[in-house]
């Protein structure tokens, strides 16, 4: 959606590796947000979005208008169920069938194509993957691990919207994150313990907490508090941090801890 950081050209760079012709596209979907979400302050920087484009190594960038992607009369929309029921589901509802929607035009312009996502919206992932399996697009889905600030913060459009005091408090997300990974590698399987440390460590900085969540990666189906975490294992974390509400995750058993040492 624009406002390109190093996490974008990441996606950039992975697609180069993959295919001879790289196309971006750049459109702020306002179907994907919801009635008191940020659609209107959401940053956009499509002249300094287009120069990191190409320096990247994409070859054409797409950036419709609202009235390309949505004419007059559009009434069509995509909705994937079972994925987004749980995590980000609840919380912004019609969220998924925005993004599954725009996607699905996207896939449908492009034809046979590779498409690289982030795996830092992990639910997003998995909805793309369900709905171009689903609807037969010749589309290969690939997921790019998230790319991170040198203290672990997941890199975010949305980070802009934070104070220096509030970047300071979101460091707290990814330490949160790789406590949870070094009592797993340690053996912990408890859903309530493991979401417990998680919880507590997020509270102390955030304003809120949509949710931490242990589910199963593919099915996205949380495990209850009383069950333990099978491996590989979801941890999802969606808080508020003054004016950004921001998500991370990391599949326990699979991937590294986003901080290399952290205290309790």
């Amino acid at each position: 959606m624009g406002a390109l950081h190093e996490g974008h050209l990441a996606l950039i760079a992975e697609a180069t590796r993959r295919c001879s012709f790289v196309a971006v596209s750049i459109f702020v979907n306002p179907t994907q947000f919801g009635p008191n979400e940020d659609l209107d302050k959401y940053p956009r920087s499509l002249d300094r979005d287009l120069a990191g484009c190409a320096q990247a190594g994409a070859a054409c960038v797409f950036a419709p208008d609202v009235a390309a992607m949505y004419p007059a009369g559009d009434s069509t929309r995509v909705r994937v169920d079972g994925l987004t029921s749980s995590l980000c589901g609840p919380v912004r509802p019609g969220h998924f069938e925005g993004v599954a929607t725009v996607v699905a035009k996207l896939f449908a312009l492009t034809g046979p194509c590779v498409a690289v996502f982030g795996r830092k919206d992990y639910q997003q992932l998995r909805v793309i993957e369900r709905m171009a399996r689903d609807l037969f697009f010749p589309v290969e889905v690939v997921g790019v691990r998230t790319v991170r600030e040198p203290d672990g913060l997941a890199m975010s459009s949305r980070n802009a919207y934070l104070t220096a005091e509030d970047r300071r408090r979101a460091a707290e997300i990814p330490k949160a994150l790789s406590e949870a990974v070094q009592v797993f590698q340690k053996g912990e399987r408890s859903v309530s313990r493991i979401v417990g440390l998680v919880r507590n460590r997020i509270a102390r900085v955030a304003a809120s907490i949509d949710y931490v969540t242990l589910a199963d990666p593919r099915s996205l189906v949380p495990w209850a508090d009383d069950q333990n975490a099978a491996s590989p294992a979801l941890l999802a974390i969606a808080a508020r941090i003054g004016a950004a509400r921001l998500i991370d995750n990391v599949v326990l058993g699979e991937e590294p801890a986003p901080c290399q040492e952290v205290q309790p």
